[in-house]
C-alpha cells in the first residue's frame, strides 16, 4: 500500500488496533453491507487474511484500506480509480487524480449551472417553469443536442 497509516486518521480512531476484526464487525464500523466488503475483496482491492476456519479476519491496514475506499468513493472516484491510487506507480496515480480533477470541475459546472437555473425559477414571472422563455431555451437546446456549456446554458 502506497499511502502510509498515519495519513489517514481521522476515519480509523485507537480502538481499531485490534487485528481481528469479523466481516460483519468491519462493514458495521463503516456502515457497510457485508456484500460490499466481499465484493471489493474479489476485485482485489482488500485482502483480508483467513483464520484456521476460513473465516475472513481483518486488521488494522485492511481498516485503514476501507477508509481510504470509502472516502474516495464519495469523492465520485470509481473502484478502478481507488485501486490504482492504491496499488499503482506514481505516474498512474498521477493520471487518475488529474483525470479525477477534470471530473470534479465538469460536475463542480454543472451544479453551477443547476444552481443558477434554479435561482432564475424562484425568481421567474412565469410562476411555471415550463412556460419560462429561458427556461423553454435551455431545453430547446438539448432537444438540438447543443451540449456546449454556452449553447446549453440556462
Amino acid at each position: 500500500m502506497h499511502l502510509k497509516e498515519a495519513e489517514v486518521t481521522d476515519d480509523v480512531t485507537d480502538d481499531a488496533t485490534d487485528d481481528n476484526w469479523s466481516i460483519s464487525d468491519l462493514a458495521g464500523r463503516f456502515g457497510l453491507p457485508t456484500h460490499v466488503l466481499r465484493h471489493w475483496e474479489s476485485i482485489g482491492l482488500i485482502e483480508p487474511r483467513r483464520d484456521a476456519s476460513g473465516y475472513r479476519r481483518y486488521g488494522h491496514d485492511d481498516l485503514v484500506r476501507v477508509a481510504i475506499i470509502q472516502r474516495n468513493k464519495v469523492a465520485g472516484m470509481t473502484l478502478e480509480q481507488i485501486r490504482v491510487l492504491l496499488d499503482a506507480g506514481a505516474w498512474d496515480r498521477h493520471q487518475v487524480l488529474e483525470a479525477h480533477l477534470r471530473d470534479i470541475d465538469e460536475r463542480m459546472l454543472a451544479l453551477e449551472r443547476s444552481r443558477e437555473m434554479t435561482e432564475h425559477a424562484l425568481r421567474c414571472r412565469s410562476h411555471d417553469i415550463t412556460s419560462c422563455p429561458r427556461f423553454v431555451a435551455a431545453v430547446a437546446d438539448l432537444v438540438e443536442g447543443h451540449t456546449h456549456p454556452e449553447l446549453s446554458r440556462a
